[in-house]
């Protein structure tokens, strides 16, 4: 992978991580069409960069993590099924991250429903108090997100507005939640794969992880301030047009880097 490969799945990672648009599936797509998806190193790359974009959540909301400890076990709670189901079933996971249809039908799918979860949820803007049962929920819809095409942030906003949450409060748990689960889901992988790493690979990994963090603070600031305005047809129709165009570029026999 070269340093510039390298920014553009880490620009791809900060712009789509807290957007409900799947950030796994962008950059399996984009390192598809680079030519570099069946490499070992993208895989753990991917995952690894993550570290970057959970780091732009603690700066942004310091504040809210030095609140209180039930704010913790809150977010342990919810982080639970997540921790469980992908220790249990990785192997099928990673299995799934180099198959483009999942990820254009996960896509499809998902932006069907995003236009329609304002209306689903009531169009819920009142402030209400998680509670532990509804953390657990959420985590439950966090697990959907280990279909790659779904997003991580897609399924765990949709969870938290059914369970009464407003635009902006949703958004916001998401974000919180992301921050037990990437960072597990990134030293696991780091576990595994640290041996392989070459000195030359750290270079990438650190511009990597710092373009990454970079781009997801403004994302994160831009996304709250539309979201809590705009609700998330948007990308509802974004996800139905990027599907529609992977599942035809498919069809007509294009060939993506994948094995």
């Amino acid at each position: 992978m070269s340093i510039w490969q390298a920014i553009i799945l880490a620009i791809i990672e900060g712009i789509t991580e807290f957007l409900p648009v799947s950030s796994t599936g962008h950059m399996i797509i984009a390192s598809s069409f680079m030519g570099i998806s069946h490499l070992d190193f993208t895989k753990m790359f991917t995952v690894n960069i993550q570290f970057g974009a959970i780091l732009s959540v603690l700066v942004l909301y310091w504040k809210r993590f030095f609140q209180s400890t039930e704010f913790y076990f809150k977010l342990f709670v919810a982080f639970l099924p997540a921790a469980v189901l992908g220790f249990l079933l990785n192997d099928i996971i990673d299995a799934m991250l180099e198959n483009v249809i999942v990820v254009a039908i996960s896509l499809l799918v998902g932006g069907i429903i995003l236009l329609f979860i304002d209306r689903i949820a009531n169009n819920t803007v009142s402030e209400k108090e998680i509670s532990y049962f509804d953390a657990f929920k959420i985590g439950f819809f966090q697990c959907i997100a280990m279909i790659p095409g779904v997003s991580r942030s897609a399924s765990t906003i949709i969870g938290g507005m059914l369970q009464g949450l407003s635009r902006k409060q949703a958004a916001e748990f998401s974000f919180f939640l992301a921050v037990p689960t990437m960072a597990a889901a990134g030293g696991y992988k780091l576990l595994k794969t640290y041996d392989t790493i070459q000195a030359e690979d750290i270079k990438v990994l650190a511009i990597g992880n710092l373009v990454a963090f970079v781009v997801a603070l403004l994302a994160i600031k831009f996304f709250i301030s539309f979201v809590t305005k705009y609700g998330f047809k948007v990308f509802g129709y974004y996800r139905i047009i990027l599907g529609l165009v992977l599942l035809g570029l498919l069809a007509s026999g294009y060939k993506l880097d994948v094995v």
